[in-house]
């Protein structure tokens, strides 16, 4: 019986443990530049992913209880081509969309790439007016909105928005003040937009509070309460009638956090809940079966694989099977019974892209 370590290797390396015909790819070795797996951004020359790095890096294990049923992962369509720093994947008419990100030795990718489920394949969509990494993405009463963004390599901040109306992208009012890596979410028939990371350079990038919120009848903008305390490439979503904000960055993914804040737009205010048990950042987050999953996110020479859930009727967390293949920057949805992951980091930072696509389901 193989190890966990050693299907992850075997994820990896590309042997056909865990891939499958799908992804069935020579040793990493023997590739050149752009595999159908991994590509390398800033050296095309690069022949190698780090297989050994991904090894070191790669962590599975969860201080929350385990879950009575784990669950299991399976294998997907892969990604037409590798990507990452997406930050956020958003449904629309039950596929998956995924927008801009890094992808072929670039950071300012305006791609727009759709997932059908139920056929199990990748198409192309309206490309973004203009790339760039880091988009805050969300779904408000049918139609797909793109947030904000990283123009330069995850800083320099673009105010740019757009919403999909029909085959096209349109512009709407942009972002009051330029933010990438601001999550977004839809409540009450407005997309709130919150935290988010400012910065021209590496040395001034910063994360901060801001909660914005966009009325698509009136094309405009509001405030509404800070986030308790700022930061970047969280997890958030709604969940009755809620804003849950879950771990992230400050500043730096050298200080990544725990903290869970729930918002309540009645009283606009923010109340903590139980922290997320492993702290990180780059992390996915979905509802599915009445719960919030967290999977994925990266550290200081760290790679999460952990699965973690949060029950919103107890405050609590459980643990469930890790991703096969820890990743960061990776686009996260669920639709039916099964959770999507795809793309992704699989080592810190962004040098390194994947195009593997990895589902959860308890049925």
């Amino acid at each position: 019986m193989p190890t966990r370590r050693q299907v992850v290797v075997d994820l990896v390396t590309g042997l056909g443990a865990g891939l499958g015909s799908a992804l069935a790819v020579p040793a990493l070795a023997q590739h050149a530049g752009h595999d159908p797996v991994y590509s390398h951004l800033n050296d095309p020359k690069i022949t190698t992913a780090p297989a050994d790095t991904m090894r070191m890096q790669q962590v599975f294990d969860s201080p929350a209880p385990k879950a009575a049923a784990q669950g299991r992962w399976v294998t997907r369509a892969p990604l037409p081509l590798p990507r990452s720093e997406m930050a956020w994947a958003s449904v629309l008419d039950g596929k998956m969309h995924m927008i801009g990100g890094y992808g072929k030795q670039r950071v300012d990718r305006p791609y727009h790439q759709v997932y059908d489920p139920v056929a199990d394949k990748w198409i192309d969509a309206p490309q973004l007016p203009r790339g760039a990494n880091h988009v805050g993405v969300a779904v408000v009463a049918g139609k797909l909105y793109a947030i904000g963004g990283f123009v330069e390599q995850n800083r320099k901040p673009d105010a740019l928005c757009f919403v999909l109306d029909g085959d096209t992208w349109r512009a709407i009012a942009p972002l009051p003040k330029a933010a990438g890596a601001i999550a977004c979410t839809a409540l009450g028939g407005q997309l709130h937009a919150i935290g988010g990371a400012v910065g021209d350079t590496f040395d001034t990038k910063k994360s901060v509070d801001w909660h914005l919120v966009y009325d698509p009848r009136i094309d405009q903008w509001g405030t509404r309460a800070p986030l308790p305390t700022g930061r970047d490439h969280t997890g958030t979503l709604t969940v009755g009638g809620h804003i849950h904000v879950i771990g992230g960055r400050v500043d730096s993914f050298h200080t990544n956090s725990n903290l869970h804040h729930a918002y309540d737009s009645n009283s606009d205010k923010w109340k903590p809940r139980a922290p997320l048990p492993t702290a990180r950042s780059g992390h996915g987050a979905v509802l599915y079966r009445d719960r919030i999953f967290v999977m994925g996110g990266e550290g200081t020479n760290r790679v999460f694989g952990q699965n973690e859930a949060y029950d919103p009727a107890t405050d609590r967390w459980e643990s469930y099977a890790p991703m096969p293949t820890p990743r960061h920057g990776l686009g996260a949805v669920a639709i039916g019974d099964f959770i999507h992951v795809a793309g992704g980091g699989p080592v810190m930072g962004g040098a390194f892209q994947s195009a593997i696509h990895e589902a959860f389901t308890l049925g």
